[in-house]
């Protein structure tokens, strides 16, 4: 939408969250409105053996969510149009409105820039690692779970130091997820299963899911 020059000008200067704000307010600035910004998310490309693997899992009656330090209305604007929204059962992200003016805004999904989370491997706004903490306390005790984490930036290392034993992680290879679990495998307590194109993660999610439910089926 013509901000890329501004955009990287402000990289350095300003935490994520915060930039993208900014940018909102820019792109107001200039007339833009939500439903433009609506428009050109439907650019947004999403492979198609990826948008098929999210498709059977839910399916097969996983649930799915979503911990992302995108914002709420990137997220849901592109998987509304992919028809995925209905896939996932939630989806923790910062959240958004449009304001009296028309402008979207983007929050912090902590709601503070103190880092309230403390968390130092996380940015303020978002601590995933907190996230999932708070997922696997809600489950009751008398179900079984088995987490599969996919992701690939330096902000998934956290809850992927959260999982245990019997719980997957599925890291981009060669992306910075990738590179914090090899920096040191010992701290790294679920199985990694690295993934490089659509294809990969299709069929490595696919057979852990089928994996996991015939362990069930056995026990």
């Amino acid at each position: 939408m013509g901000l890329s020059d501004l955009f990287h000008q402000l990289r350095s200067t300003l935490p994520w969250n915060s930039l993208m704000d900014r940018m909102m307010k820019e792109l107001h600035s200039r007339g833009e409105t939500a439903d433009d910004i609506a428009e050109c998310l439907k650019k947004t490309p999403v492979h198609p053996r990826i948008a098929a693997a999210i498709k059977a899992a839910h399916a097969f009656g996983c649930d799915l969510r979503i911990i992302s330090d995108a914002n709420q209305f990137f997220i849901e604007k592109i998987l509304e149009y992919h028809d995925l929204l209905g896939c996932f059962s939630k989806i923790y992200t910062n959240p958004t409105f449009v304001d009296e003016e028309g402008r979207l805004r983007i929050f912090p999904y902590h709601g503070s820039t103190l880092s309230p989370h403390g968390c130092s491997l996380c940015p303020s706004n978002l601590c995933k690692g907190q996230v999932l903490n708070n997922i696997q306390a809600s489950a009751p005790e008398s179900e079984r779970q088995n987490f599969i984490y996919l992701g690939d930036g330096s902000g998934d290392y956290c809850p992927t130091l959260k999982l245990g034993d019997k719980d997957y992680v599925m890291p981009r290879k060669n992306y910075p997820l990738w590179n914090c679990i090899f920096s040191d495998r010992a701290f790294v307590k679920a199985e990694v299963r690295e993934w490089s194109n659509g294809e990969e993660l299709e069929g490595i999610l696919l057979h852990l899911i089928n994996r996991i439910s015939s362990e069930r089926s056995i026990l």
